[in-house]
Formats: structure tokens, C-alpha cells, sequence
């Protein structure tokens, strides 16, 4: 085993022709503040001293064997064996792939931005899984939960449905408590009875917006309204009920695959000629989906737990970010209107500053990179 395969390694995709600052972890992630674990650490440490090491998602084909590795289709074999044997490779990949064999994950949310991402993500990594609607499980129901778990057997559970009105939690608290805080603490309880590894999503609400420097995990939380109060209760009763349980902070989601998020809503109406109005004295840290996704995952199937903050590095106001993604994707700002906050009208208050660092690693790539990969989806245009 080399140190390279050990401690990640940097550029790999490209070949290490430029420095792209790409990173994979090995054996160890060195994007925390030691090096920590990941899933093969576990791997070759059950192999040492039991001989055996088993996790769910060992029970698909790696990506060499699915028949997505490949741009172009095989070239033409020599003979029909090989030929049978190219088709019995293909039909095994498309059959585990669509998670037809082995325990699943199972994702709450399914009409939601987050639910539909890491069903197409799991897709991408043969990752089984069962995307279930609010018409399939009530969250916040024990009876219902329990006859979910019992049916599809998951070996984890993925929870990102919930309340996400923050303007009108002030005048449905109750709506919101249940689904934000209820939910998750019953999920957290079945999957202890149920021995389920839990993933589930709080929010850089949960934080007053006093401080000035990013919010790590382990800061004091004080959030200003109905949805942030809702969160910071959530992240108390699940993970006192079940320790294990993984809970992600994340801050203002921006994608390719929704059409109705701060980016490209921005980006549409600045193209079109139209007036777009954003916070001016509100500084966050966006959060691009498909890498929270990767990167929860990753979390999830190496067994970490407990709080971690997930957002790509950054402190820019929704004005400026606004202002960033178009010349970034080549569209005039010209009627931007940057305001303050309260100039806004909304009904819950927010944070003036709501930056979220982190203690426990780093995992996420800058924020500009982040736009990069988005505006190359060209989803507003």
C-alpha cells in the first residue's frame, strides 16, 4: 500500500497535468483536522483482524464493471464467448445498479430538491435505493415509520423532508414543528429500535447571525425564528436518541437540477432584462447540492455521526452572489438591485451573518468552483 493510495490523492482525474486542487481521500481523509478514517480504513482493518469485512454498498459491481464506464461501447470481440460474456457484465451491472439485489437506502423527500439529488446521485454511484413521498411514509407517524422500515429494510435512512416555508413557519409553527423537529426525532427512534443508520439535515438558521467569523459545529447555537428554533430542537432530540445519527448543517442550496433556486432565479430574470432584488447585509456561505450530496454520502457510508457543516467555502451576501454568477456566466447585472434586509419584507427574521466553517474538515471545494460546474449545466439558459 502506497503513502499515495493511503492519504488521498490531488489531480488524479486529470493526471496531475495542472493543479486543479481536485481531492480524493484513500485510506485516510486529510481534510480534517487530523486525519480521519474513511470506510476502507474500516475495510482493512476488519480484513486484519477478522478476515471478512462486509457493507451494504459492497454488494454492487464497481464502476469497472457498469456499463457507464465507457463513452464509446466495447470494441467489436473475437469470439462469441467473449461476447456472453460482455452481455452477462452488462446485465449483472444493470441489475444491481437499479437496486434489484442488496439492502437500499431509504430517502425521504422524493418531490423534494434534496431527495430527487441524492436519488440521482445514488443512481450514479449503483447505489440502491428507495425514494419515498409523504403519501408512502408520515415522518412524524411511529405506526407509519415502523411499517416503512419493516417493508423495505434499509440499511441507512436519508431524511431531507421537512418544512421549508421560512417566512410562513411564523404563522404555522405548529405545521413546522412537527415536520422539522417531530419527524426527525421519530425517525431517530425507529432507526435505534431498527439498528438504521440515520442521515438528516439542519440548517445555518439555527445561528443569530451575532458572530463574524463562519460558524463552526460545536458554536452555540440561537436561532431567530420559528424555522431555525425548529432545527437547533431537531439536532438535540435526534441526536440524543441516537448518537449515531449523522446531522448536516448546510446554507442557502443552489443546483443544476432545480429550476427554483437564488442562482438560477437570479441568473434568468438579470438575462431576460428583468429587475432582480437581493439581500445586500445578509452574508452566507452557499452550498452547491450535488457536492453536499457526494459529500454527505461519503460521510454516511464511513460511519461518521454526529454535527458537521457542509457548505462550500465562502462569505458573500445574496446580492454579491448574485452579482458573482453573472460574470461568472457572462450575463449584465445591470438591474441588480442590492437592499437591505429589512427593505425586503419578510416575516421571519434572519441572520445578518450566517458563514459556515468547519471544525471537522473541510470537504467541499471552493465556492467559484462550485459556479463553474453549475453554469456548465446551463440550466438558466
Amino acid at each position: 500500500m502506497t503513502a499515495w493510495s493511503l492519504l488521498g490523492a490531488y489531480d488524479w482525474n486529470i493526471l496531475v497535468t495542472r493543479a486543479d486542487g481536485f481531492y480524493e481521500p484513500g485510506v485516510f481523509d486529510l481534510r480534517s483536522s487530523e486525519p480521519r478514517p474513511t470506510a476502507i480504513a474500516h475495510m482493512l482493518q476488519a480484513l486484519a483482524t477478522k478476515g471478512e469485512y462486509k457493507h451494504p454498498v459492497l454488494e454492487q459491481p464497481g464502476w469497472w464493471r457498469r456499463p457507464e464506464r465507457m463513452f464509446y461501447p466495447p470494441a467489436a470481440p473475437r469470439s462469441y464467448a467473449r461476447v456472453n460474456s460482455l452481455v452477462a457484465e452488462t446485465k449483472l451491472s444493470q441489475s444491481t445498479a437499479t437496486g434489484a439485489e442488496g439492502r437500499p437506502i431509504m430517502i425521504t423527500g422524493a418531490t423534494g430538491t434534496l431527495g430527487r439529488a441524492f436519488a440521482r446521485l445514488c443512481d450514479i454511484r449503483a447505489i440502491p435505493y428507495h425514494l419515498v413521498t409523504r403519501q408512502d411514509m408520515d415522518i412524524a407517524d411511529p405506526a407509519s415509520v415502523e411499517r416503512l422500515l419493516n417493508q423495505i429494510r434499509p440499511w441507512a435512512l436519508i431524511n431531507t423532508a421537512g418544512y421549508v416555508r421560512v417566512d410562513d413557519a411564523e404563522q404555522e409553527p405548529e405545521v413546522c414543528w412537527r415536520e422539522n423537529t417531530d419527524g426527525p426525532a421519530t425517525l431517530a427512534q425507529s432507526c435505534a429500535e431498527h439498528d438504521v443508520a440515520l442521515l438528516t439535515f439542519s440548517s445555518d438558521l439555527v445561528f443569530d447571525g451575532a458572530g463574524s467569523t463562519p460558524y463552526v459545529e460545536s458554536n452555540p447555537v440561537a436561532p431567530l425564528n420559528v424555522y431555525g428554533r425548529s432545527k437547533a430542537k431537531a439536532e438535540i432530540r435526534v441526536l440524543e436518541t441516537l448518537p449515531s445519527a449523522l446531522v448536516v448543517r448546510a446554507s442557502a442550496f443552489f443546483g443544476p437540477w432545480d429550476e427554483h433556486n437564488f442562482v438560477t432565479i437570479a441568473l434568468r430574470q438579470l438575462a431576460a432584462g428583468q429587475t432582480f432584488v437581493a439581500a445586500e447585509d445578509a452574508i452566507v456561505s452557499p452550498t452547491y447540492i450535488p457536492d453536499l450530496v457526494n459529500a454527505s454520502l461519503d460521510l454516511l457510508i464511513d460511519g461518521e455521526s454526529g454535527l458537521w457543516h457542509l457548505a462550500n467555502p465562502s462569505a458573500i451576501a445574496w446580492s454579491e452572489l448574485a452579482r458573482l454568477s453573472a460574470k461568472l456566466a457572462g450575463v449584465d447585472a445591470y438591474r441588480l438591485e442590492a437592499r437591505p434586509t429589512q427593505e425586503l419584507g419578510l416575516a421571519a427574521a434572519r441572520p445578518s451573518y450566517s458563514v459556515l466553517g468547519s471544525e471537522r474538515g473541510v470537504l467541499l471545494p471552493p465556492l467559484e468552483d462550485a459556479l463553474g460546474r453549475y453554469l456548465r449545466e446551463g440550466i438558466f439558459s
